[in-house]
This record gives structure tokens, C-alpha cells and sequence, in this order.
């Protein structure tokens, strides 16, 4: 079940930049949708294009992340690796912070780092209802992903 991580927990891009969560969230809500660090992940990117064109103008970040290396997240995303921010958690530290338990995760981080909402596995409803939280707290439109 996820769970507020710690601030100071390290988030890394896959050019290997390291700001803490509470960095990334000084100004911006974060939505990231973590990945499988398995190449079936890539069958999930199509959601998660849908739901960062939604939010790619909101005052939040949206990121993919991969519990992975930088080879093998370019290897899953392809040229998703370069359209999005993306970051790798080789360690799981990042999903462990979380507490994420089954991925894909679909995962509102606010300014405070607590979290906003959280969906675990693939569950369109409870993916909806995560993107529909986000898009209040943003004052922004939803994605339709049910």
C-alpha cells in the first residue's frame, strides 16, 4: 500500500542527475507512473501518454520511472526515454519510499511529498480515480482512461 516516502529519498534521472523528492517537489506536484522493469511495461506507455498530455501543461511533473538501469529503461521506453522525464530506481529505493507493492503504479506526489493518490496494478477505475484526485488538486482537466 503506498505511504508518504521520506523527503530526502533520492530521485534519479536516466542522465544520471540525483535530486531528492523533496527537490523535484519544491515548486510542482509530481505524477509519475512507475513501470515494470520489464519490456511488457511498454504495452502501459500508451496510458501514460494519454495521461501526460492531459497534465504536461499542470502545474505538476510527469515522469515514468523505471525500478531499473539507465540501459534497460531505454531498452523498455525506447524514444519514450527522451519525450519524458524519466527516472531509474536500479535499487527500488524509490518504490520502496512509496510502498508500492504491485506495479504499474500510478502515483500524485504534492509539494509536501505526502501522496496525493495512488493506484497499484493495472485497475483503469482506480487509475481514473487517481488522475481525476490530480487534476482537482490541479485545478485542470482529467484524462478519460475508463
Amino acid at each position: 500500500m503506498a505511504k508518504n516516502p521520506d523527503p530526502q529519498t533520492p530521485l534519479t534521472t536516466i542522465s544520471g542527475d540525483v535530486r531528492s523528492i523533496d527537490d523535484w517537489t519544491t515548486t510542482f506536484h509530481l505524477c509519475l507512473i512507475v513501470l515494470p522493469d520489464q519490456m511488457d511495461a511498454r504495452s502501459f506507455l500508451p496510458v501514460a501518454d494519454r495521461i501526460f498530455k492531459v497534465f504536461g501543461d499542470a502545474d505538476c511533473h510527469t515522469a515514468l520511472v523505471v525500478p531499473s538501469t539507465p540501459a534497460i529503461a531505454k531498452r523498455i521506453l525506447g524514444d519514450h526515454a527522451g519525450r519524458n522525464l524519466t527516472f531509474v530506481d536500479p535499487d527500488r529505493t524509490l518504490v520502496d519510499a512509496l510502498g508500492l507493492e504491485t506495479l504499474p503504479a500510478l502515483v500524485h506526489v504534492r509539494q509536501d511529498t505526502s501522496i496525493g493518490g495512488a493506484a497499484e496494478g493495472w485497475d483503469a477505475p482506480e487509475w481514473q480515480r487517481v488522475a481525476d484526485e490530480l487534476a482537482r488538486a490541479m485545478a485542470w482537466s482529467a484524462p478519460e482512461l475508463v
